[in-house]
């Protein structure tokens, strides 16, 4: 179990230096820049906290985008949960898919291992680089706010991050059951699921009909302008994703220990 748990974290150390310098770089460019924009930008907060549903979607009703926090929830947020989301969703999509793709299920399988312990190395390496795509990159945005010198909200920006981490290993697992029935790496399919899950939230925030079901999306409990507001998120939410990621996770054992491998 350890040697494979050894191999996907050295197979998928250049994926997380791609997504982390590509994810960290926007949010440092964006955090560095502020200094230089905060003054040009207090007439354009007045202006988006007006834009109705628009600014209750991205959070610009209760926080403006003039200030260190504000700008953080709704700039680096984004750029944040998107680039981490879809980060988690690649590698959960190719874990076990990659290994009928490129036919090498034939040789793994054939050492003295269970399906299960495989699964188990292949889920702690894909929580341990997500772990770590999330360490690199709040070292990184938090150095760039203490060059800055900005006032920041540091209850909200750490607890914005944990759940962030949270909404990441749910994605992963969703992507990781998925993999499980997959014969092809498709992480275009994982990219997708994050793309929906995302759409559905800013479309529940909008539609004052769809409100209640918003817990739905993880982007839900994870949402920056929510977090930075109230320093306090959904909990039903929360323990909706948590319970989600459990079942996705069993399923891949029971769906993954019956399937036939192709070789």
């Amino acid at each position: 179990m350890l040697p494979i748990y050894k191999h996907e974290m050295k197979f998928y150390l250049k994926t997380l230096l791609v997504w982390f310098v590509c994810t960290a770089a926007l949010g440092a460019a964006c955090i560095l820049l502020f200094s230089n924009l905060k003054e040009s930008m207090t007439d354009i907060a007045e202006n988006f906290a007006s834009m109705g549903s628009f600014s209750d979607a991205f959070g610009m009703s209760g926080l403006s985008i003039a200030t260190l926090p504000g700008f953080y929830a709704t700039e680096i947020g984004t750029i944040h949960a998107l680039g981490g989301a879809m980060f988690a969703a690649v590698i959960g999509t190719d874990l076990l898919a990659k290994e009928e793709n490129g036919h090498t299920s034939e040789f793994l399988f054939t050492l003295p291992t269970t399906r299960r312990k495989v699964l188990s190395a292949k889920w702690c390496a894909a929580a341990g680089i997500i772990v770590l795509f999330s360490l690199l990159c709040v070292t990184v945005y938090f150095a760039c706010i203490h060059i800055i010198g900005e006032e920041m909200h540091w209850k909200s920006f750490f607890f914005f991050h944990f759940m962030q981490l949270l909404m990441n290993l749910e994605i992963a697992a969703v992507c990781f059951c998925i993999s499980a029935v997959l014969k092809k790496n498709k992480p275009g399919l994982g990219i997708g699921i994050v793309l929906v899950f995302y759409a559905f939230d800013l479309i529940a925030r909008v539609l004052p009909d769809l409100s209640d079901l918003k817990w739905i999306s993880p982007f839900s409990y994870a949402n920056a302008a929510d977090i930075f507001q109230n320093t306090s998120t959904d909990l039903t939410a929360v323990f909706g994703g948590i319970a989600l990621g459990i079942c996705c996770l069993l399923a891949s054992y029971a769906l993954y220990e019956r399937k036939d491998l192709a070789v």
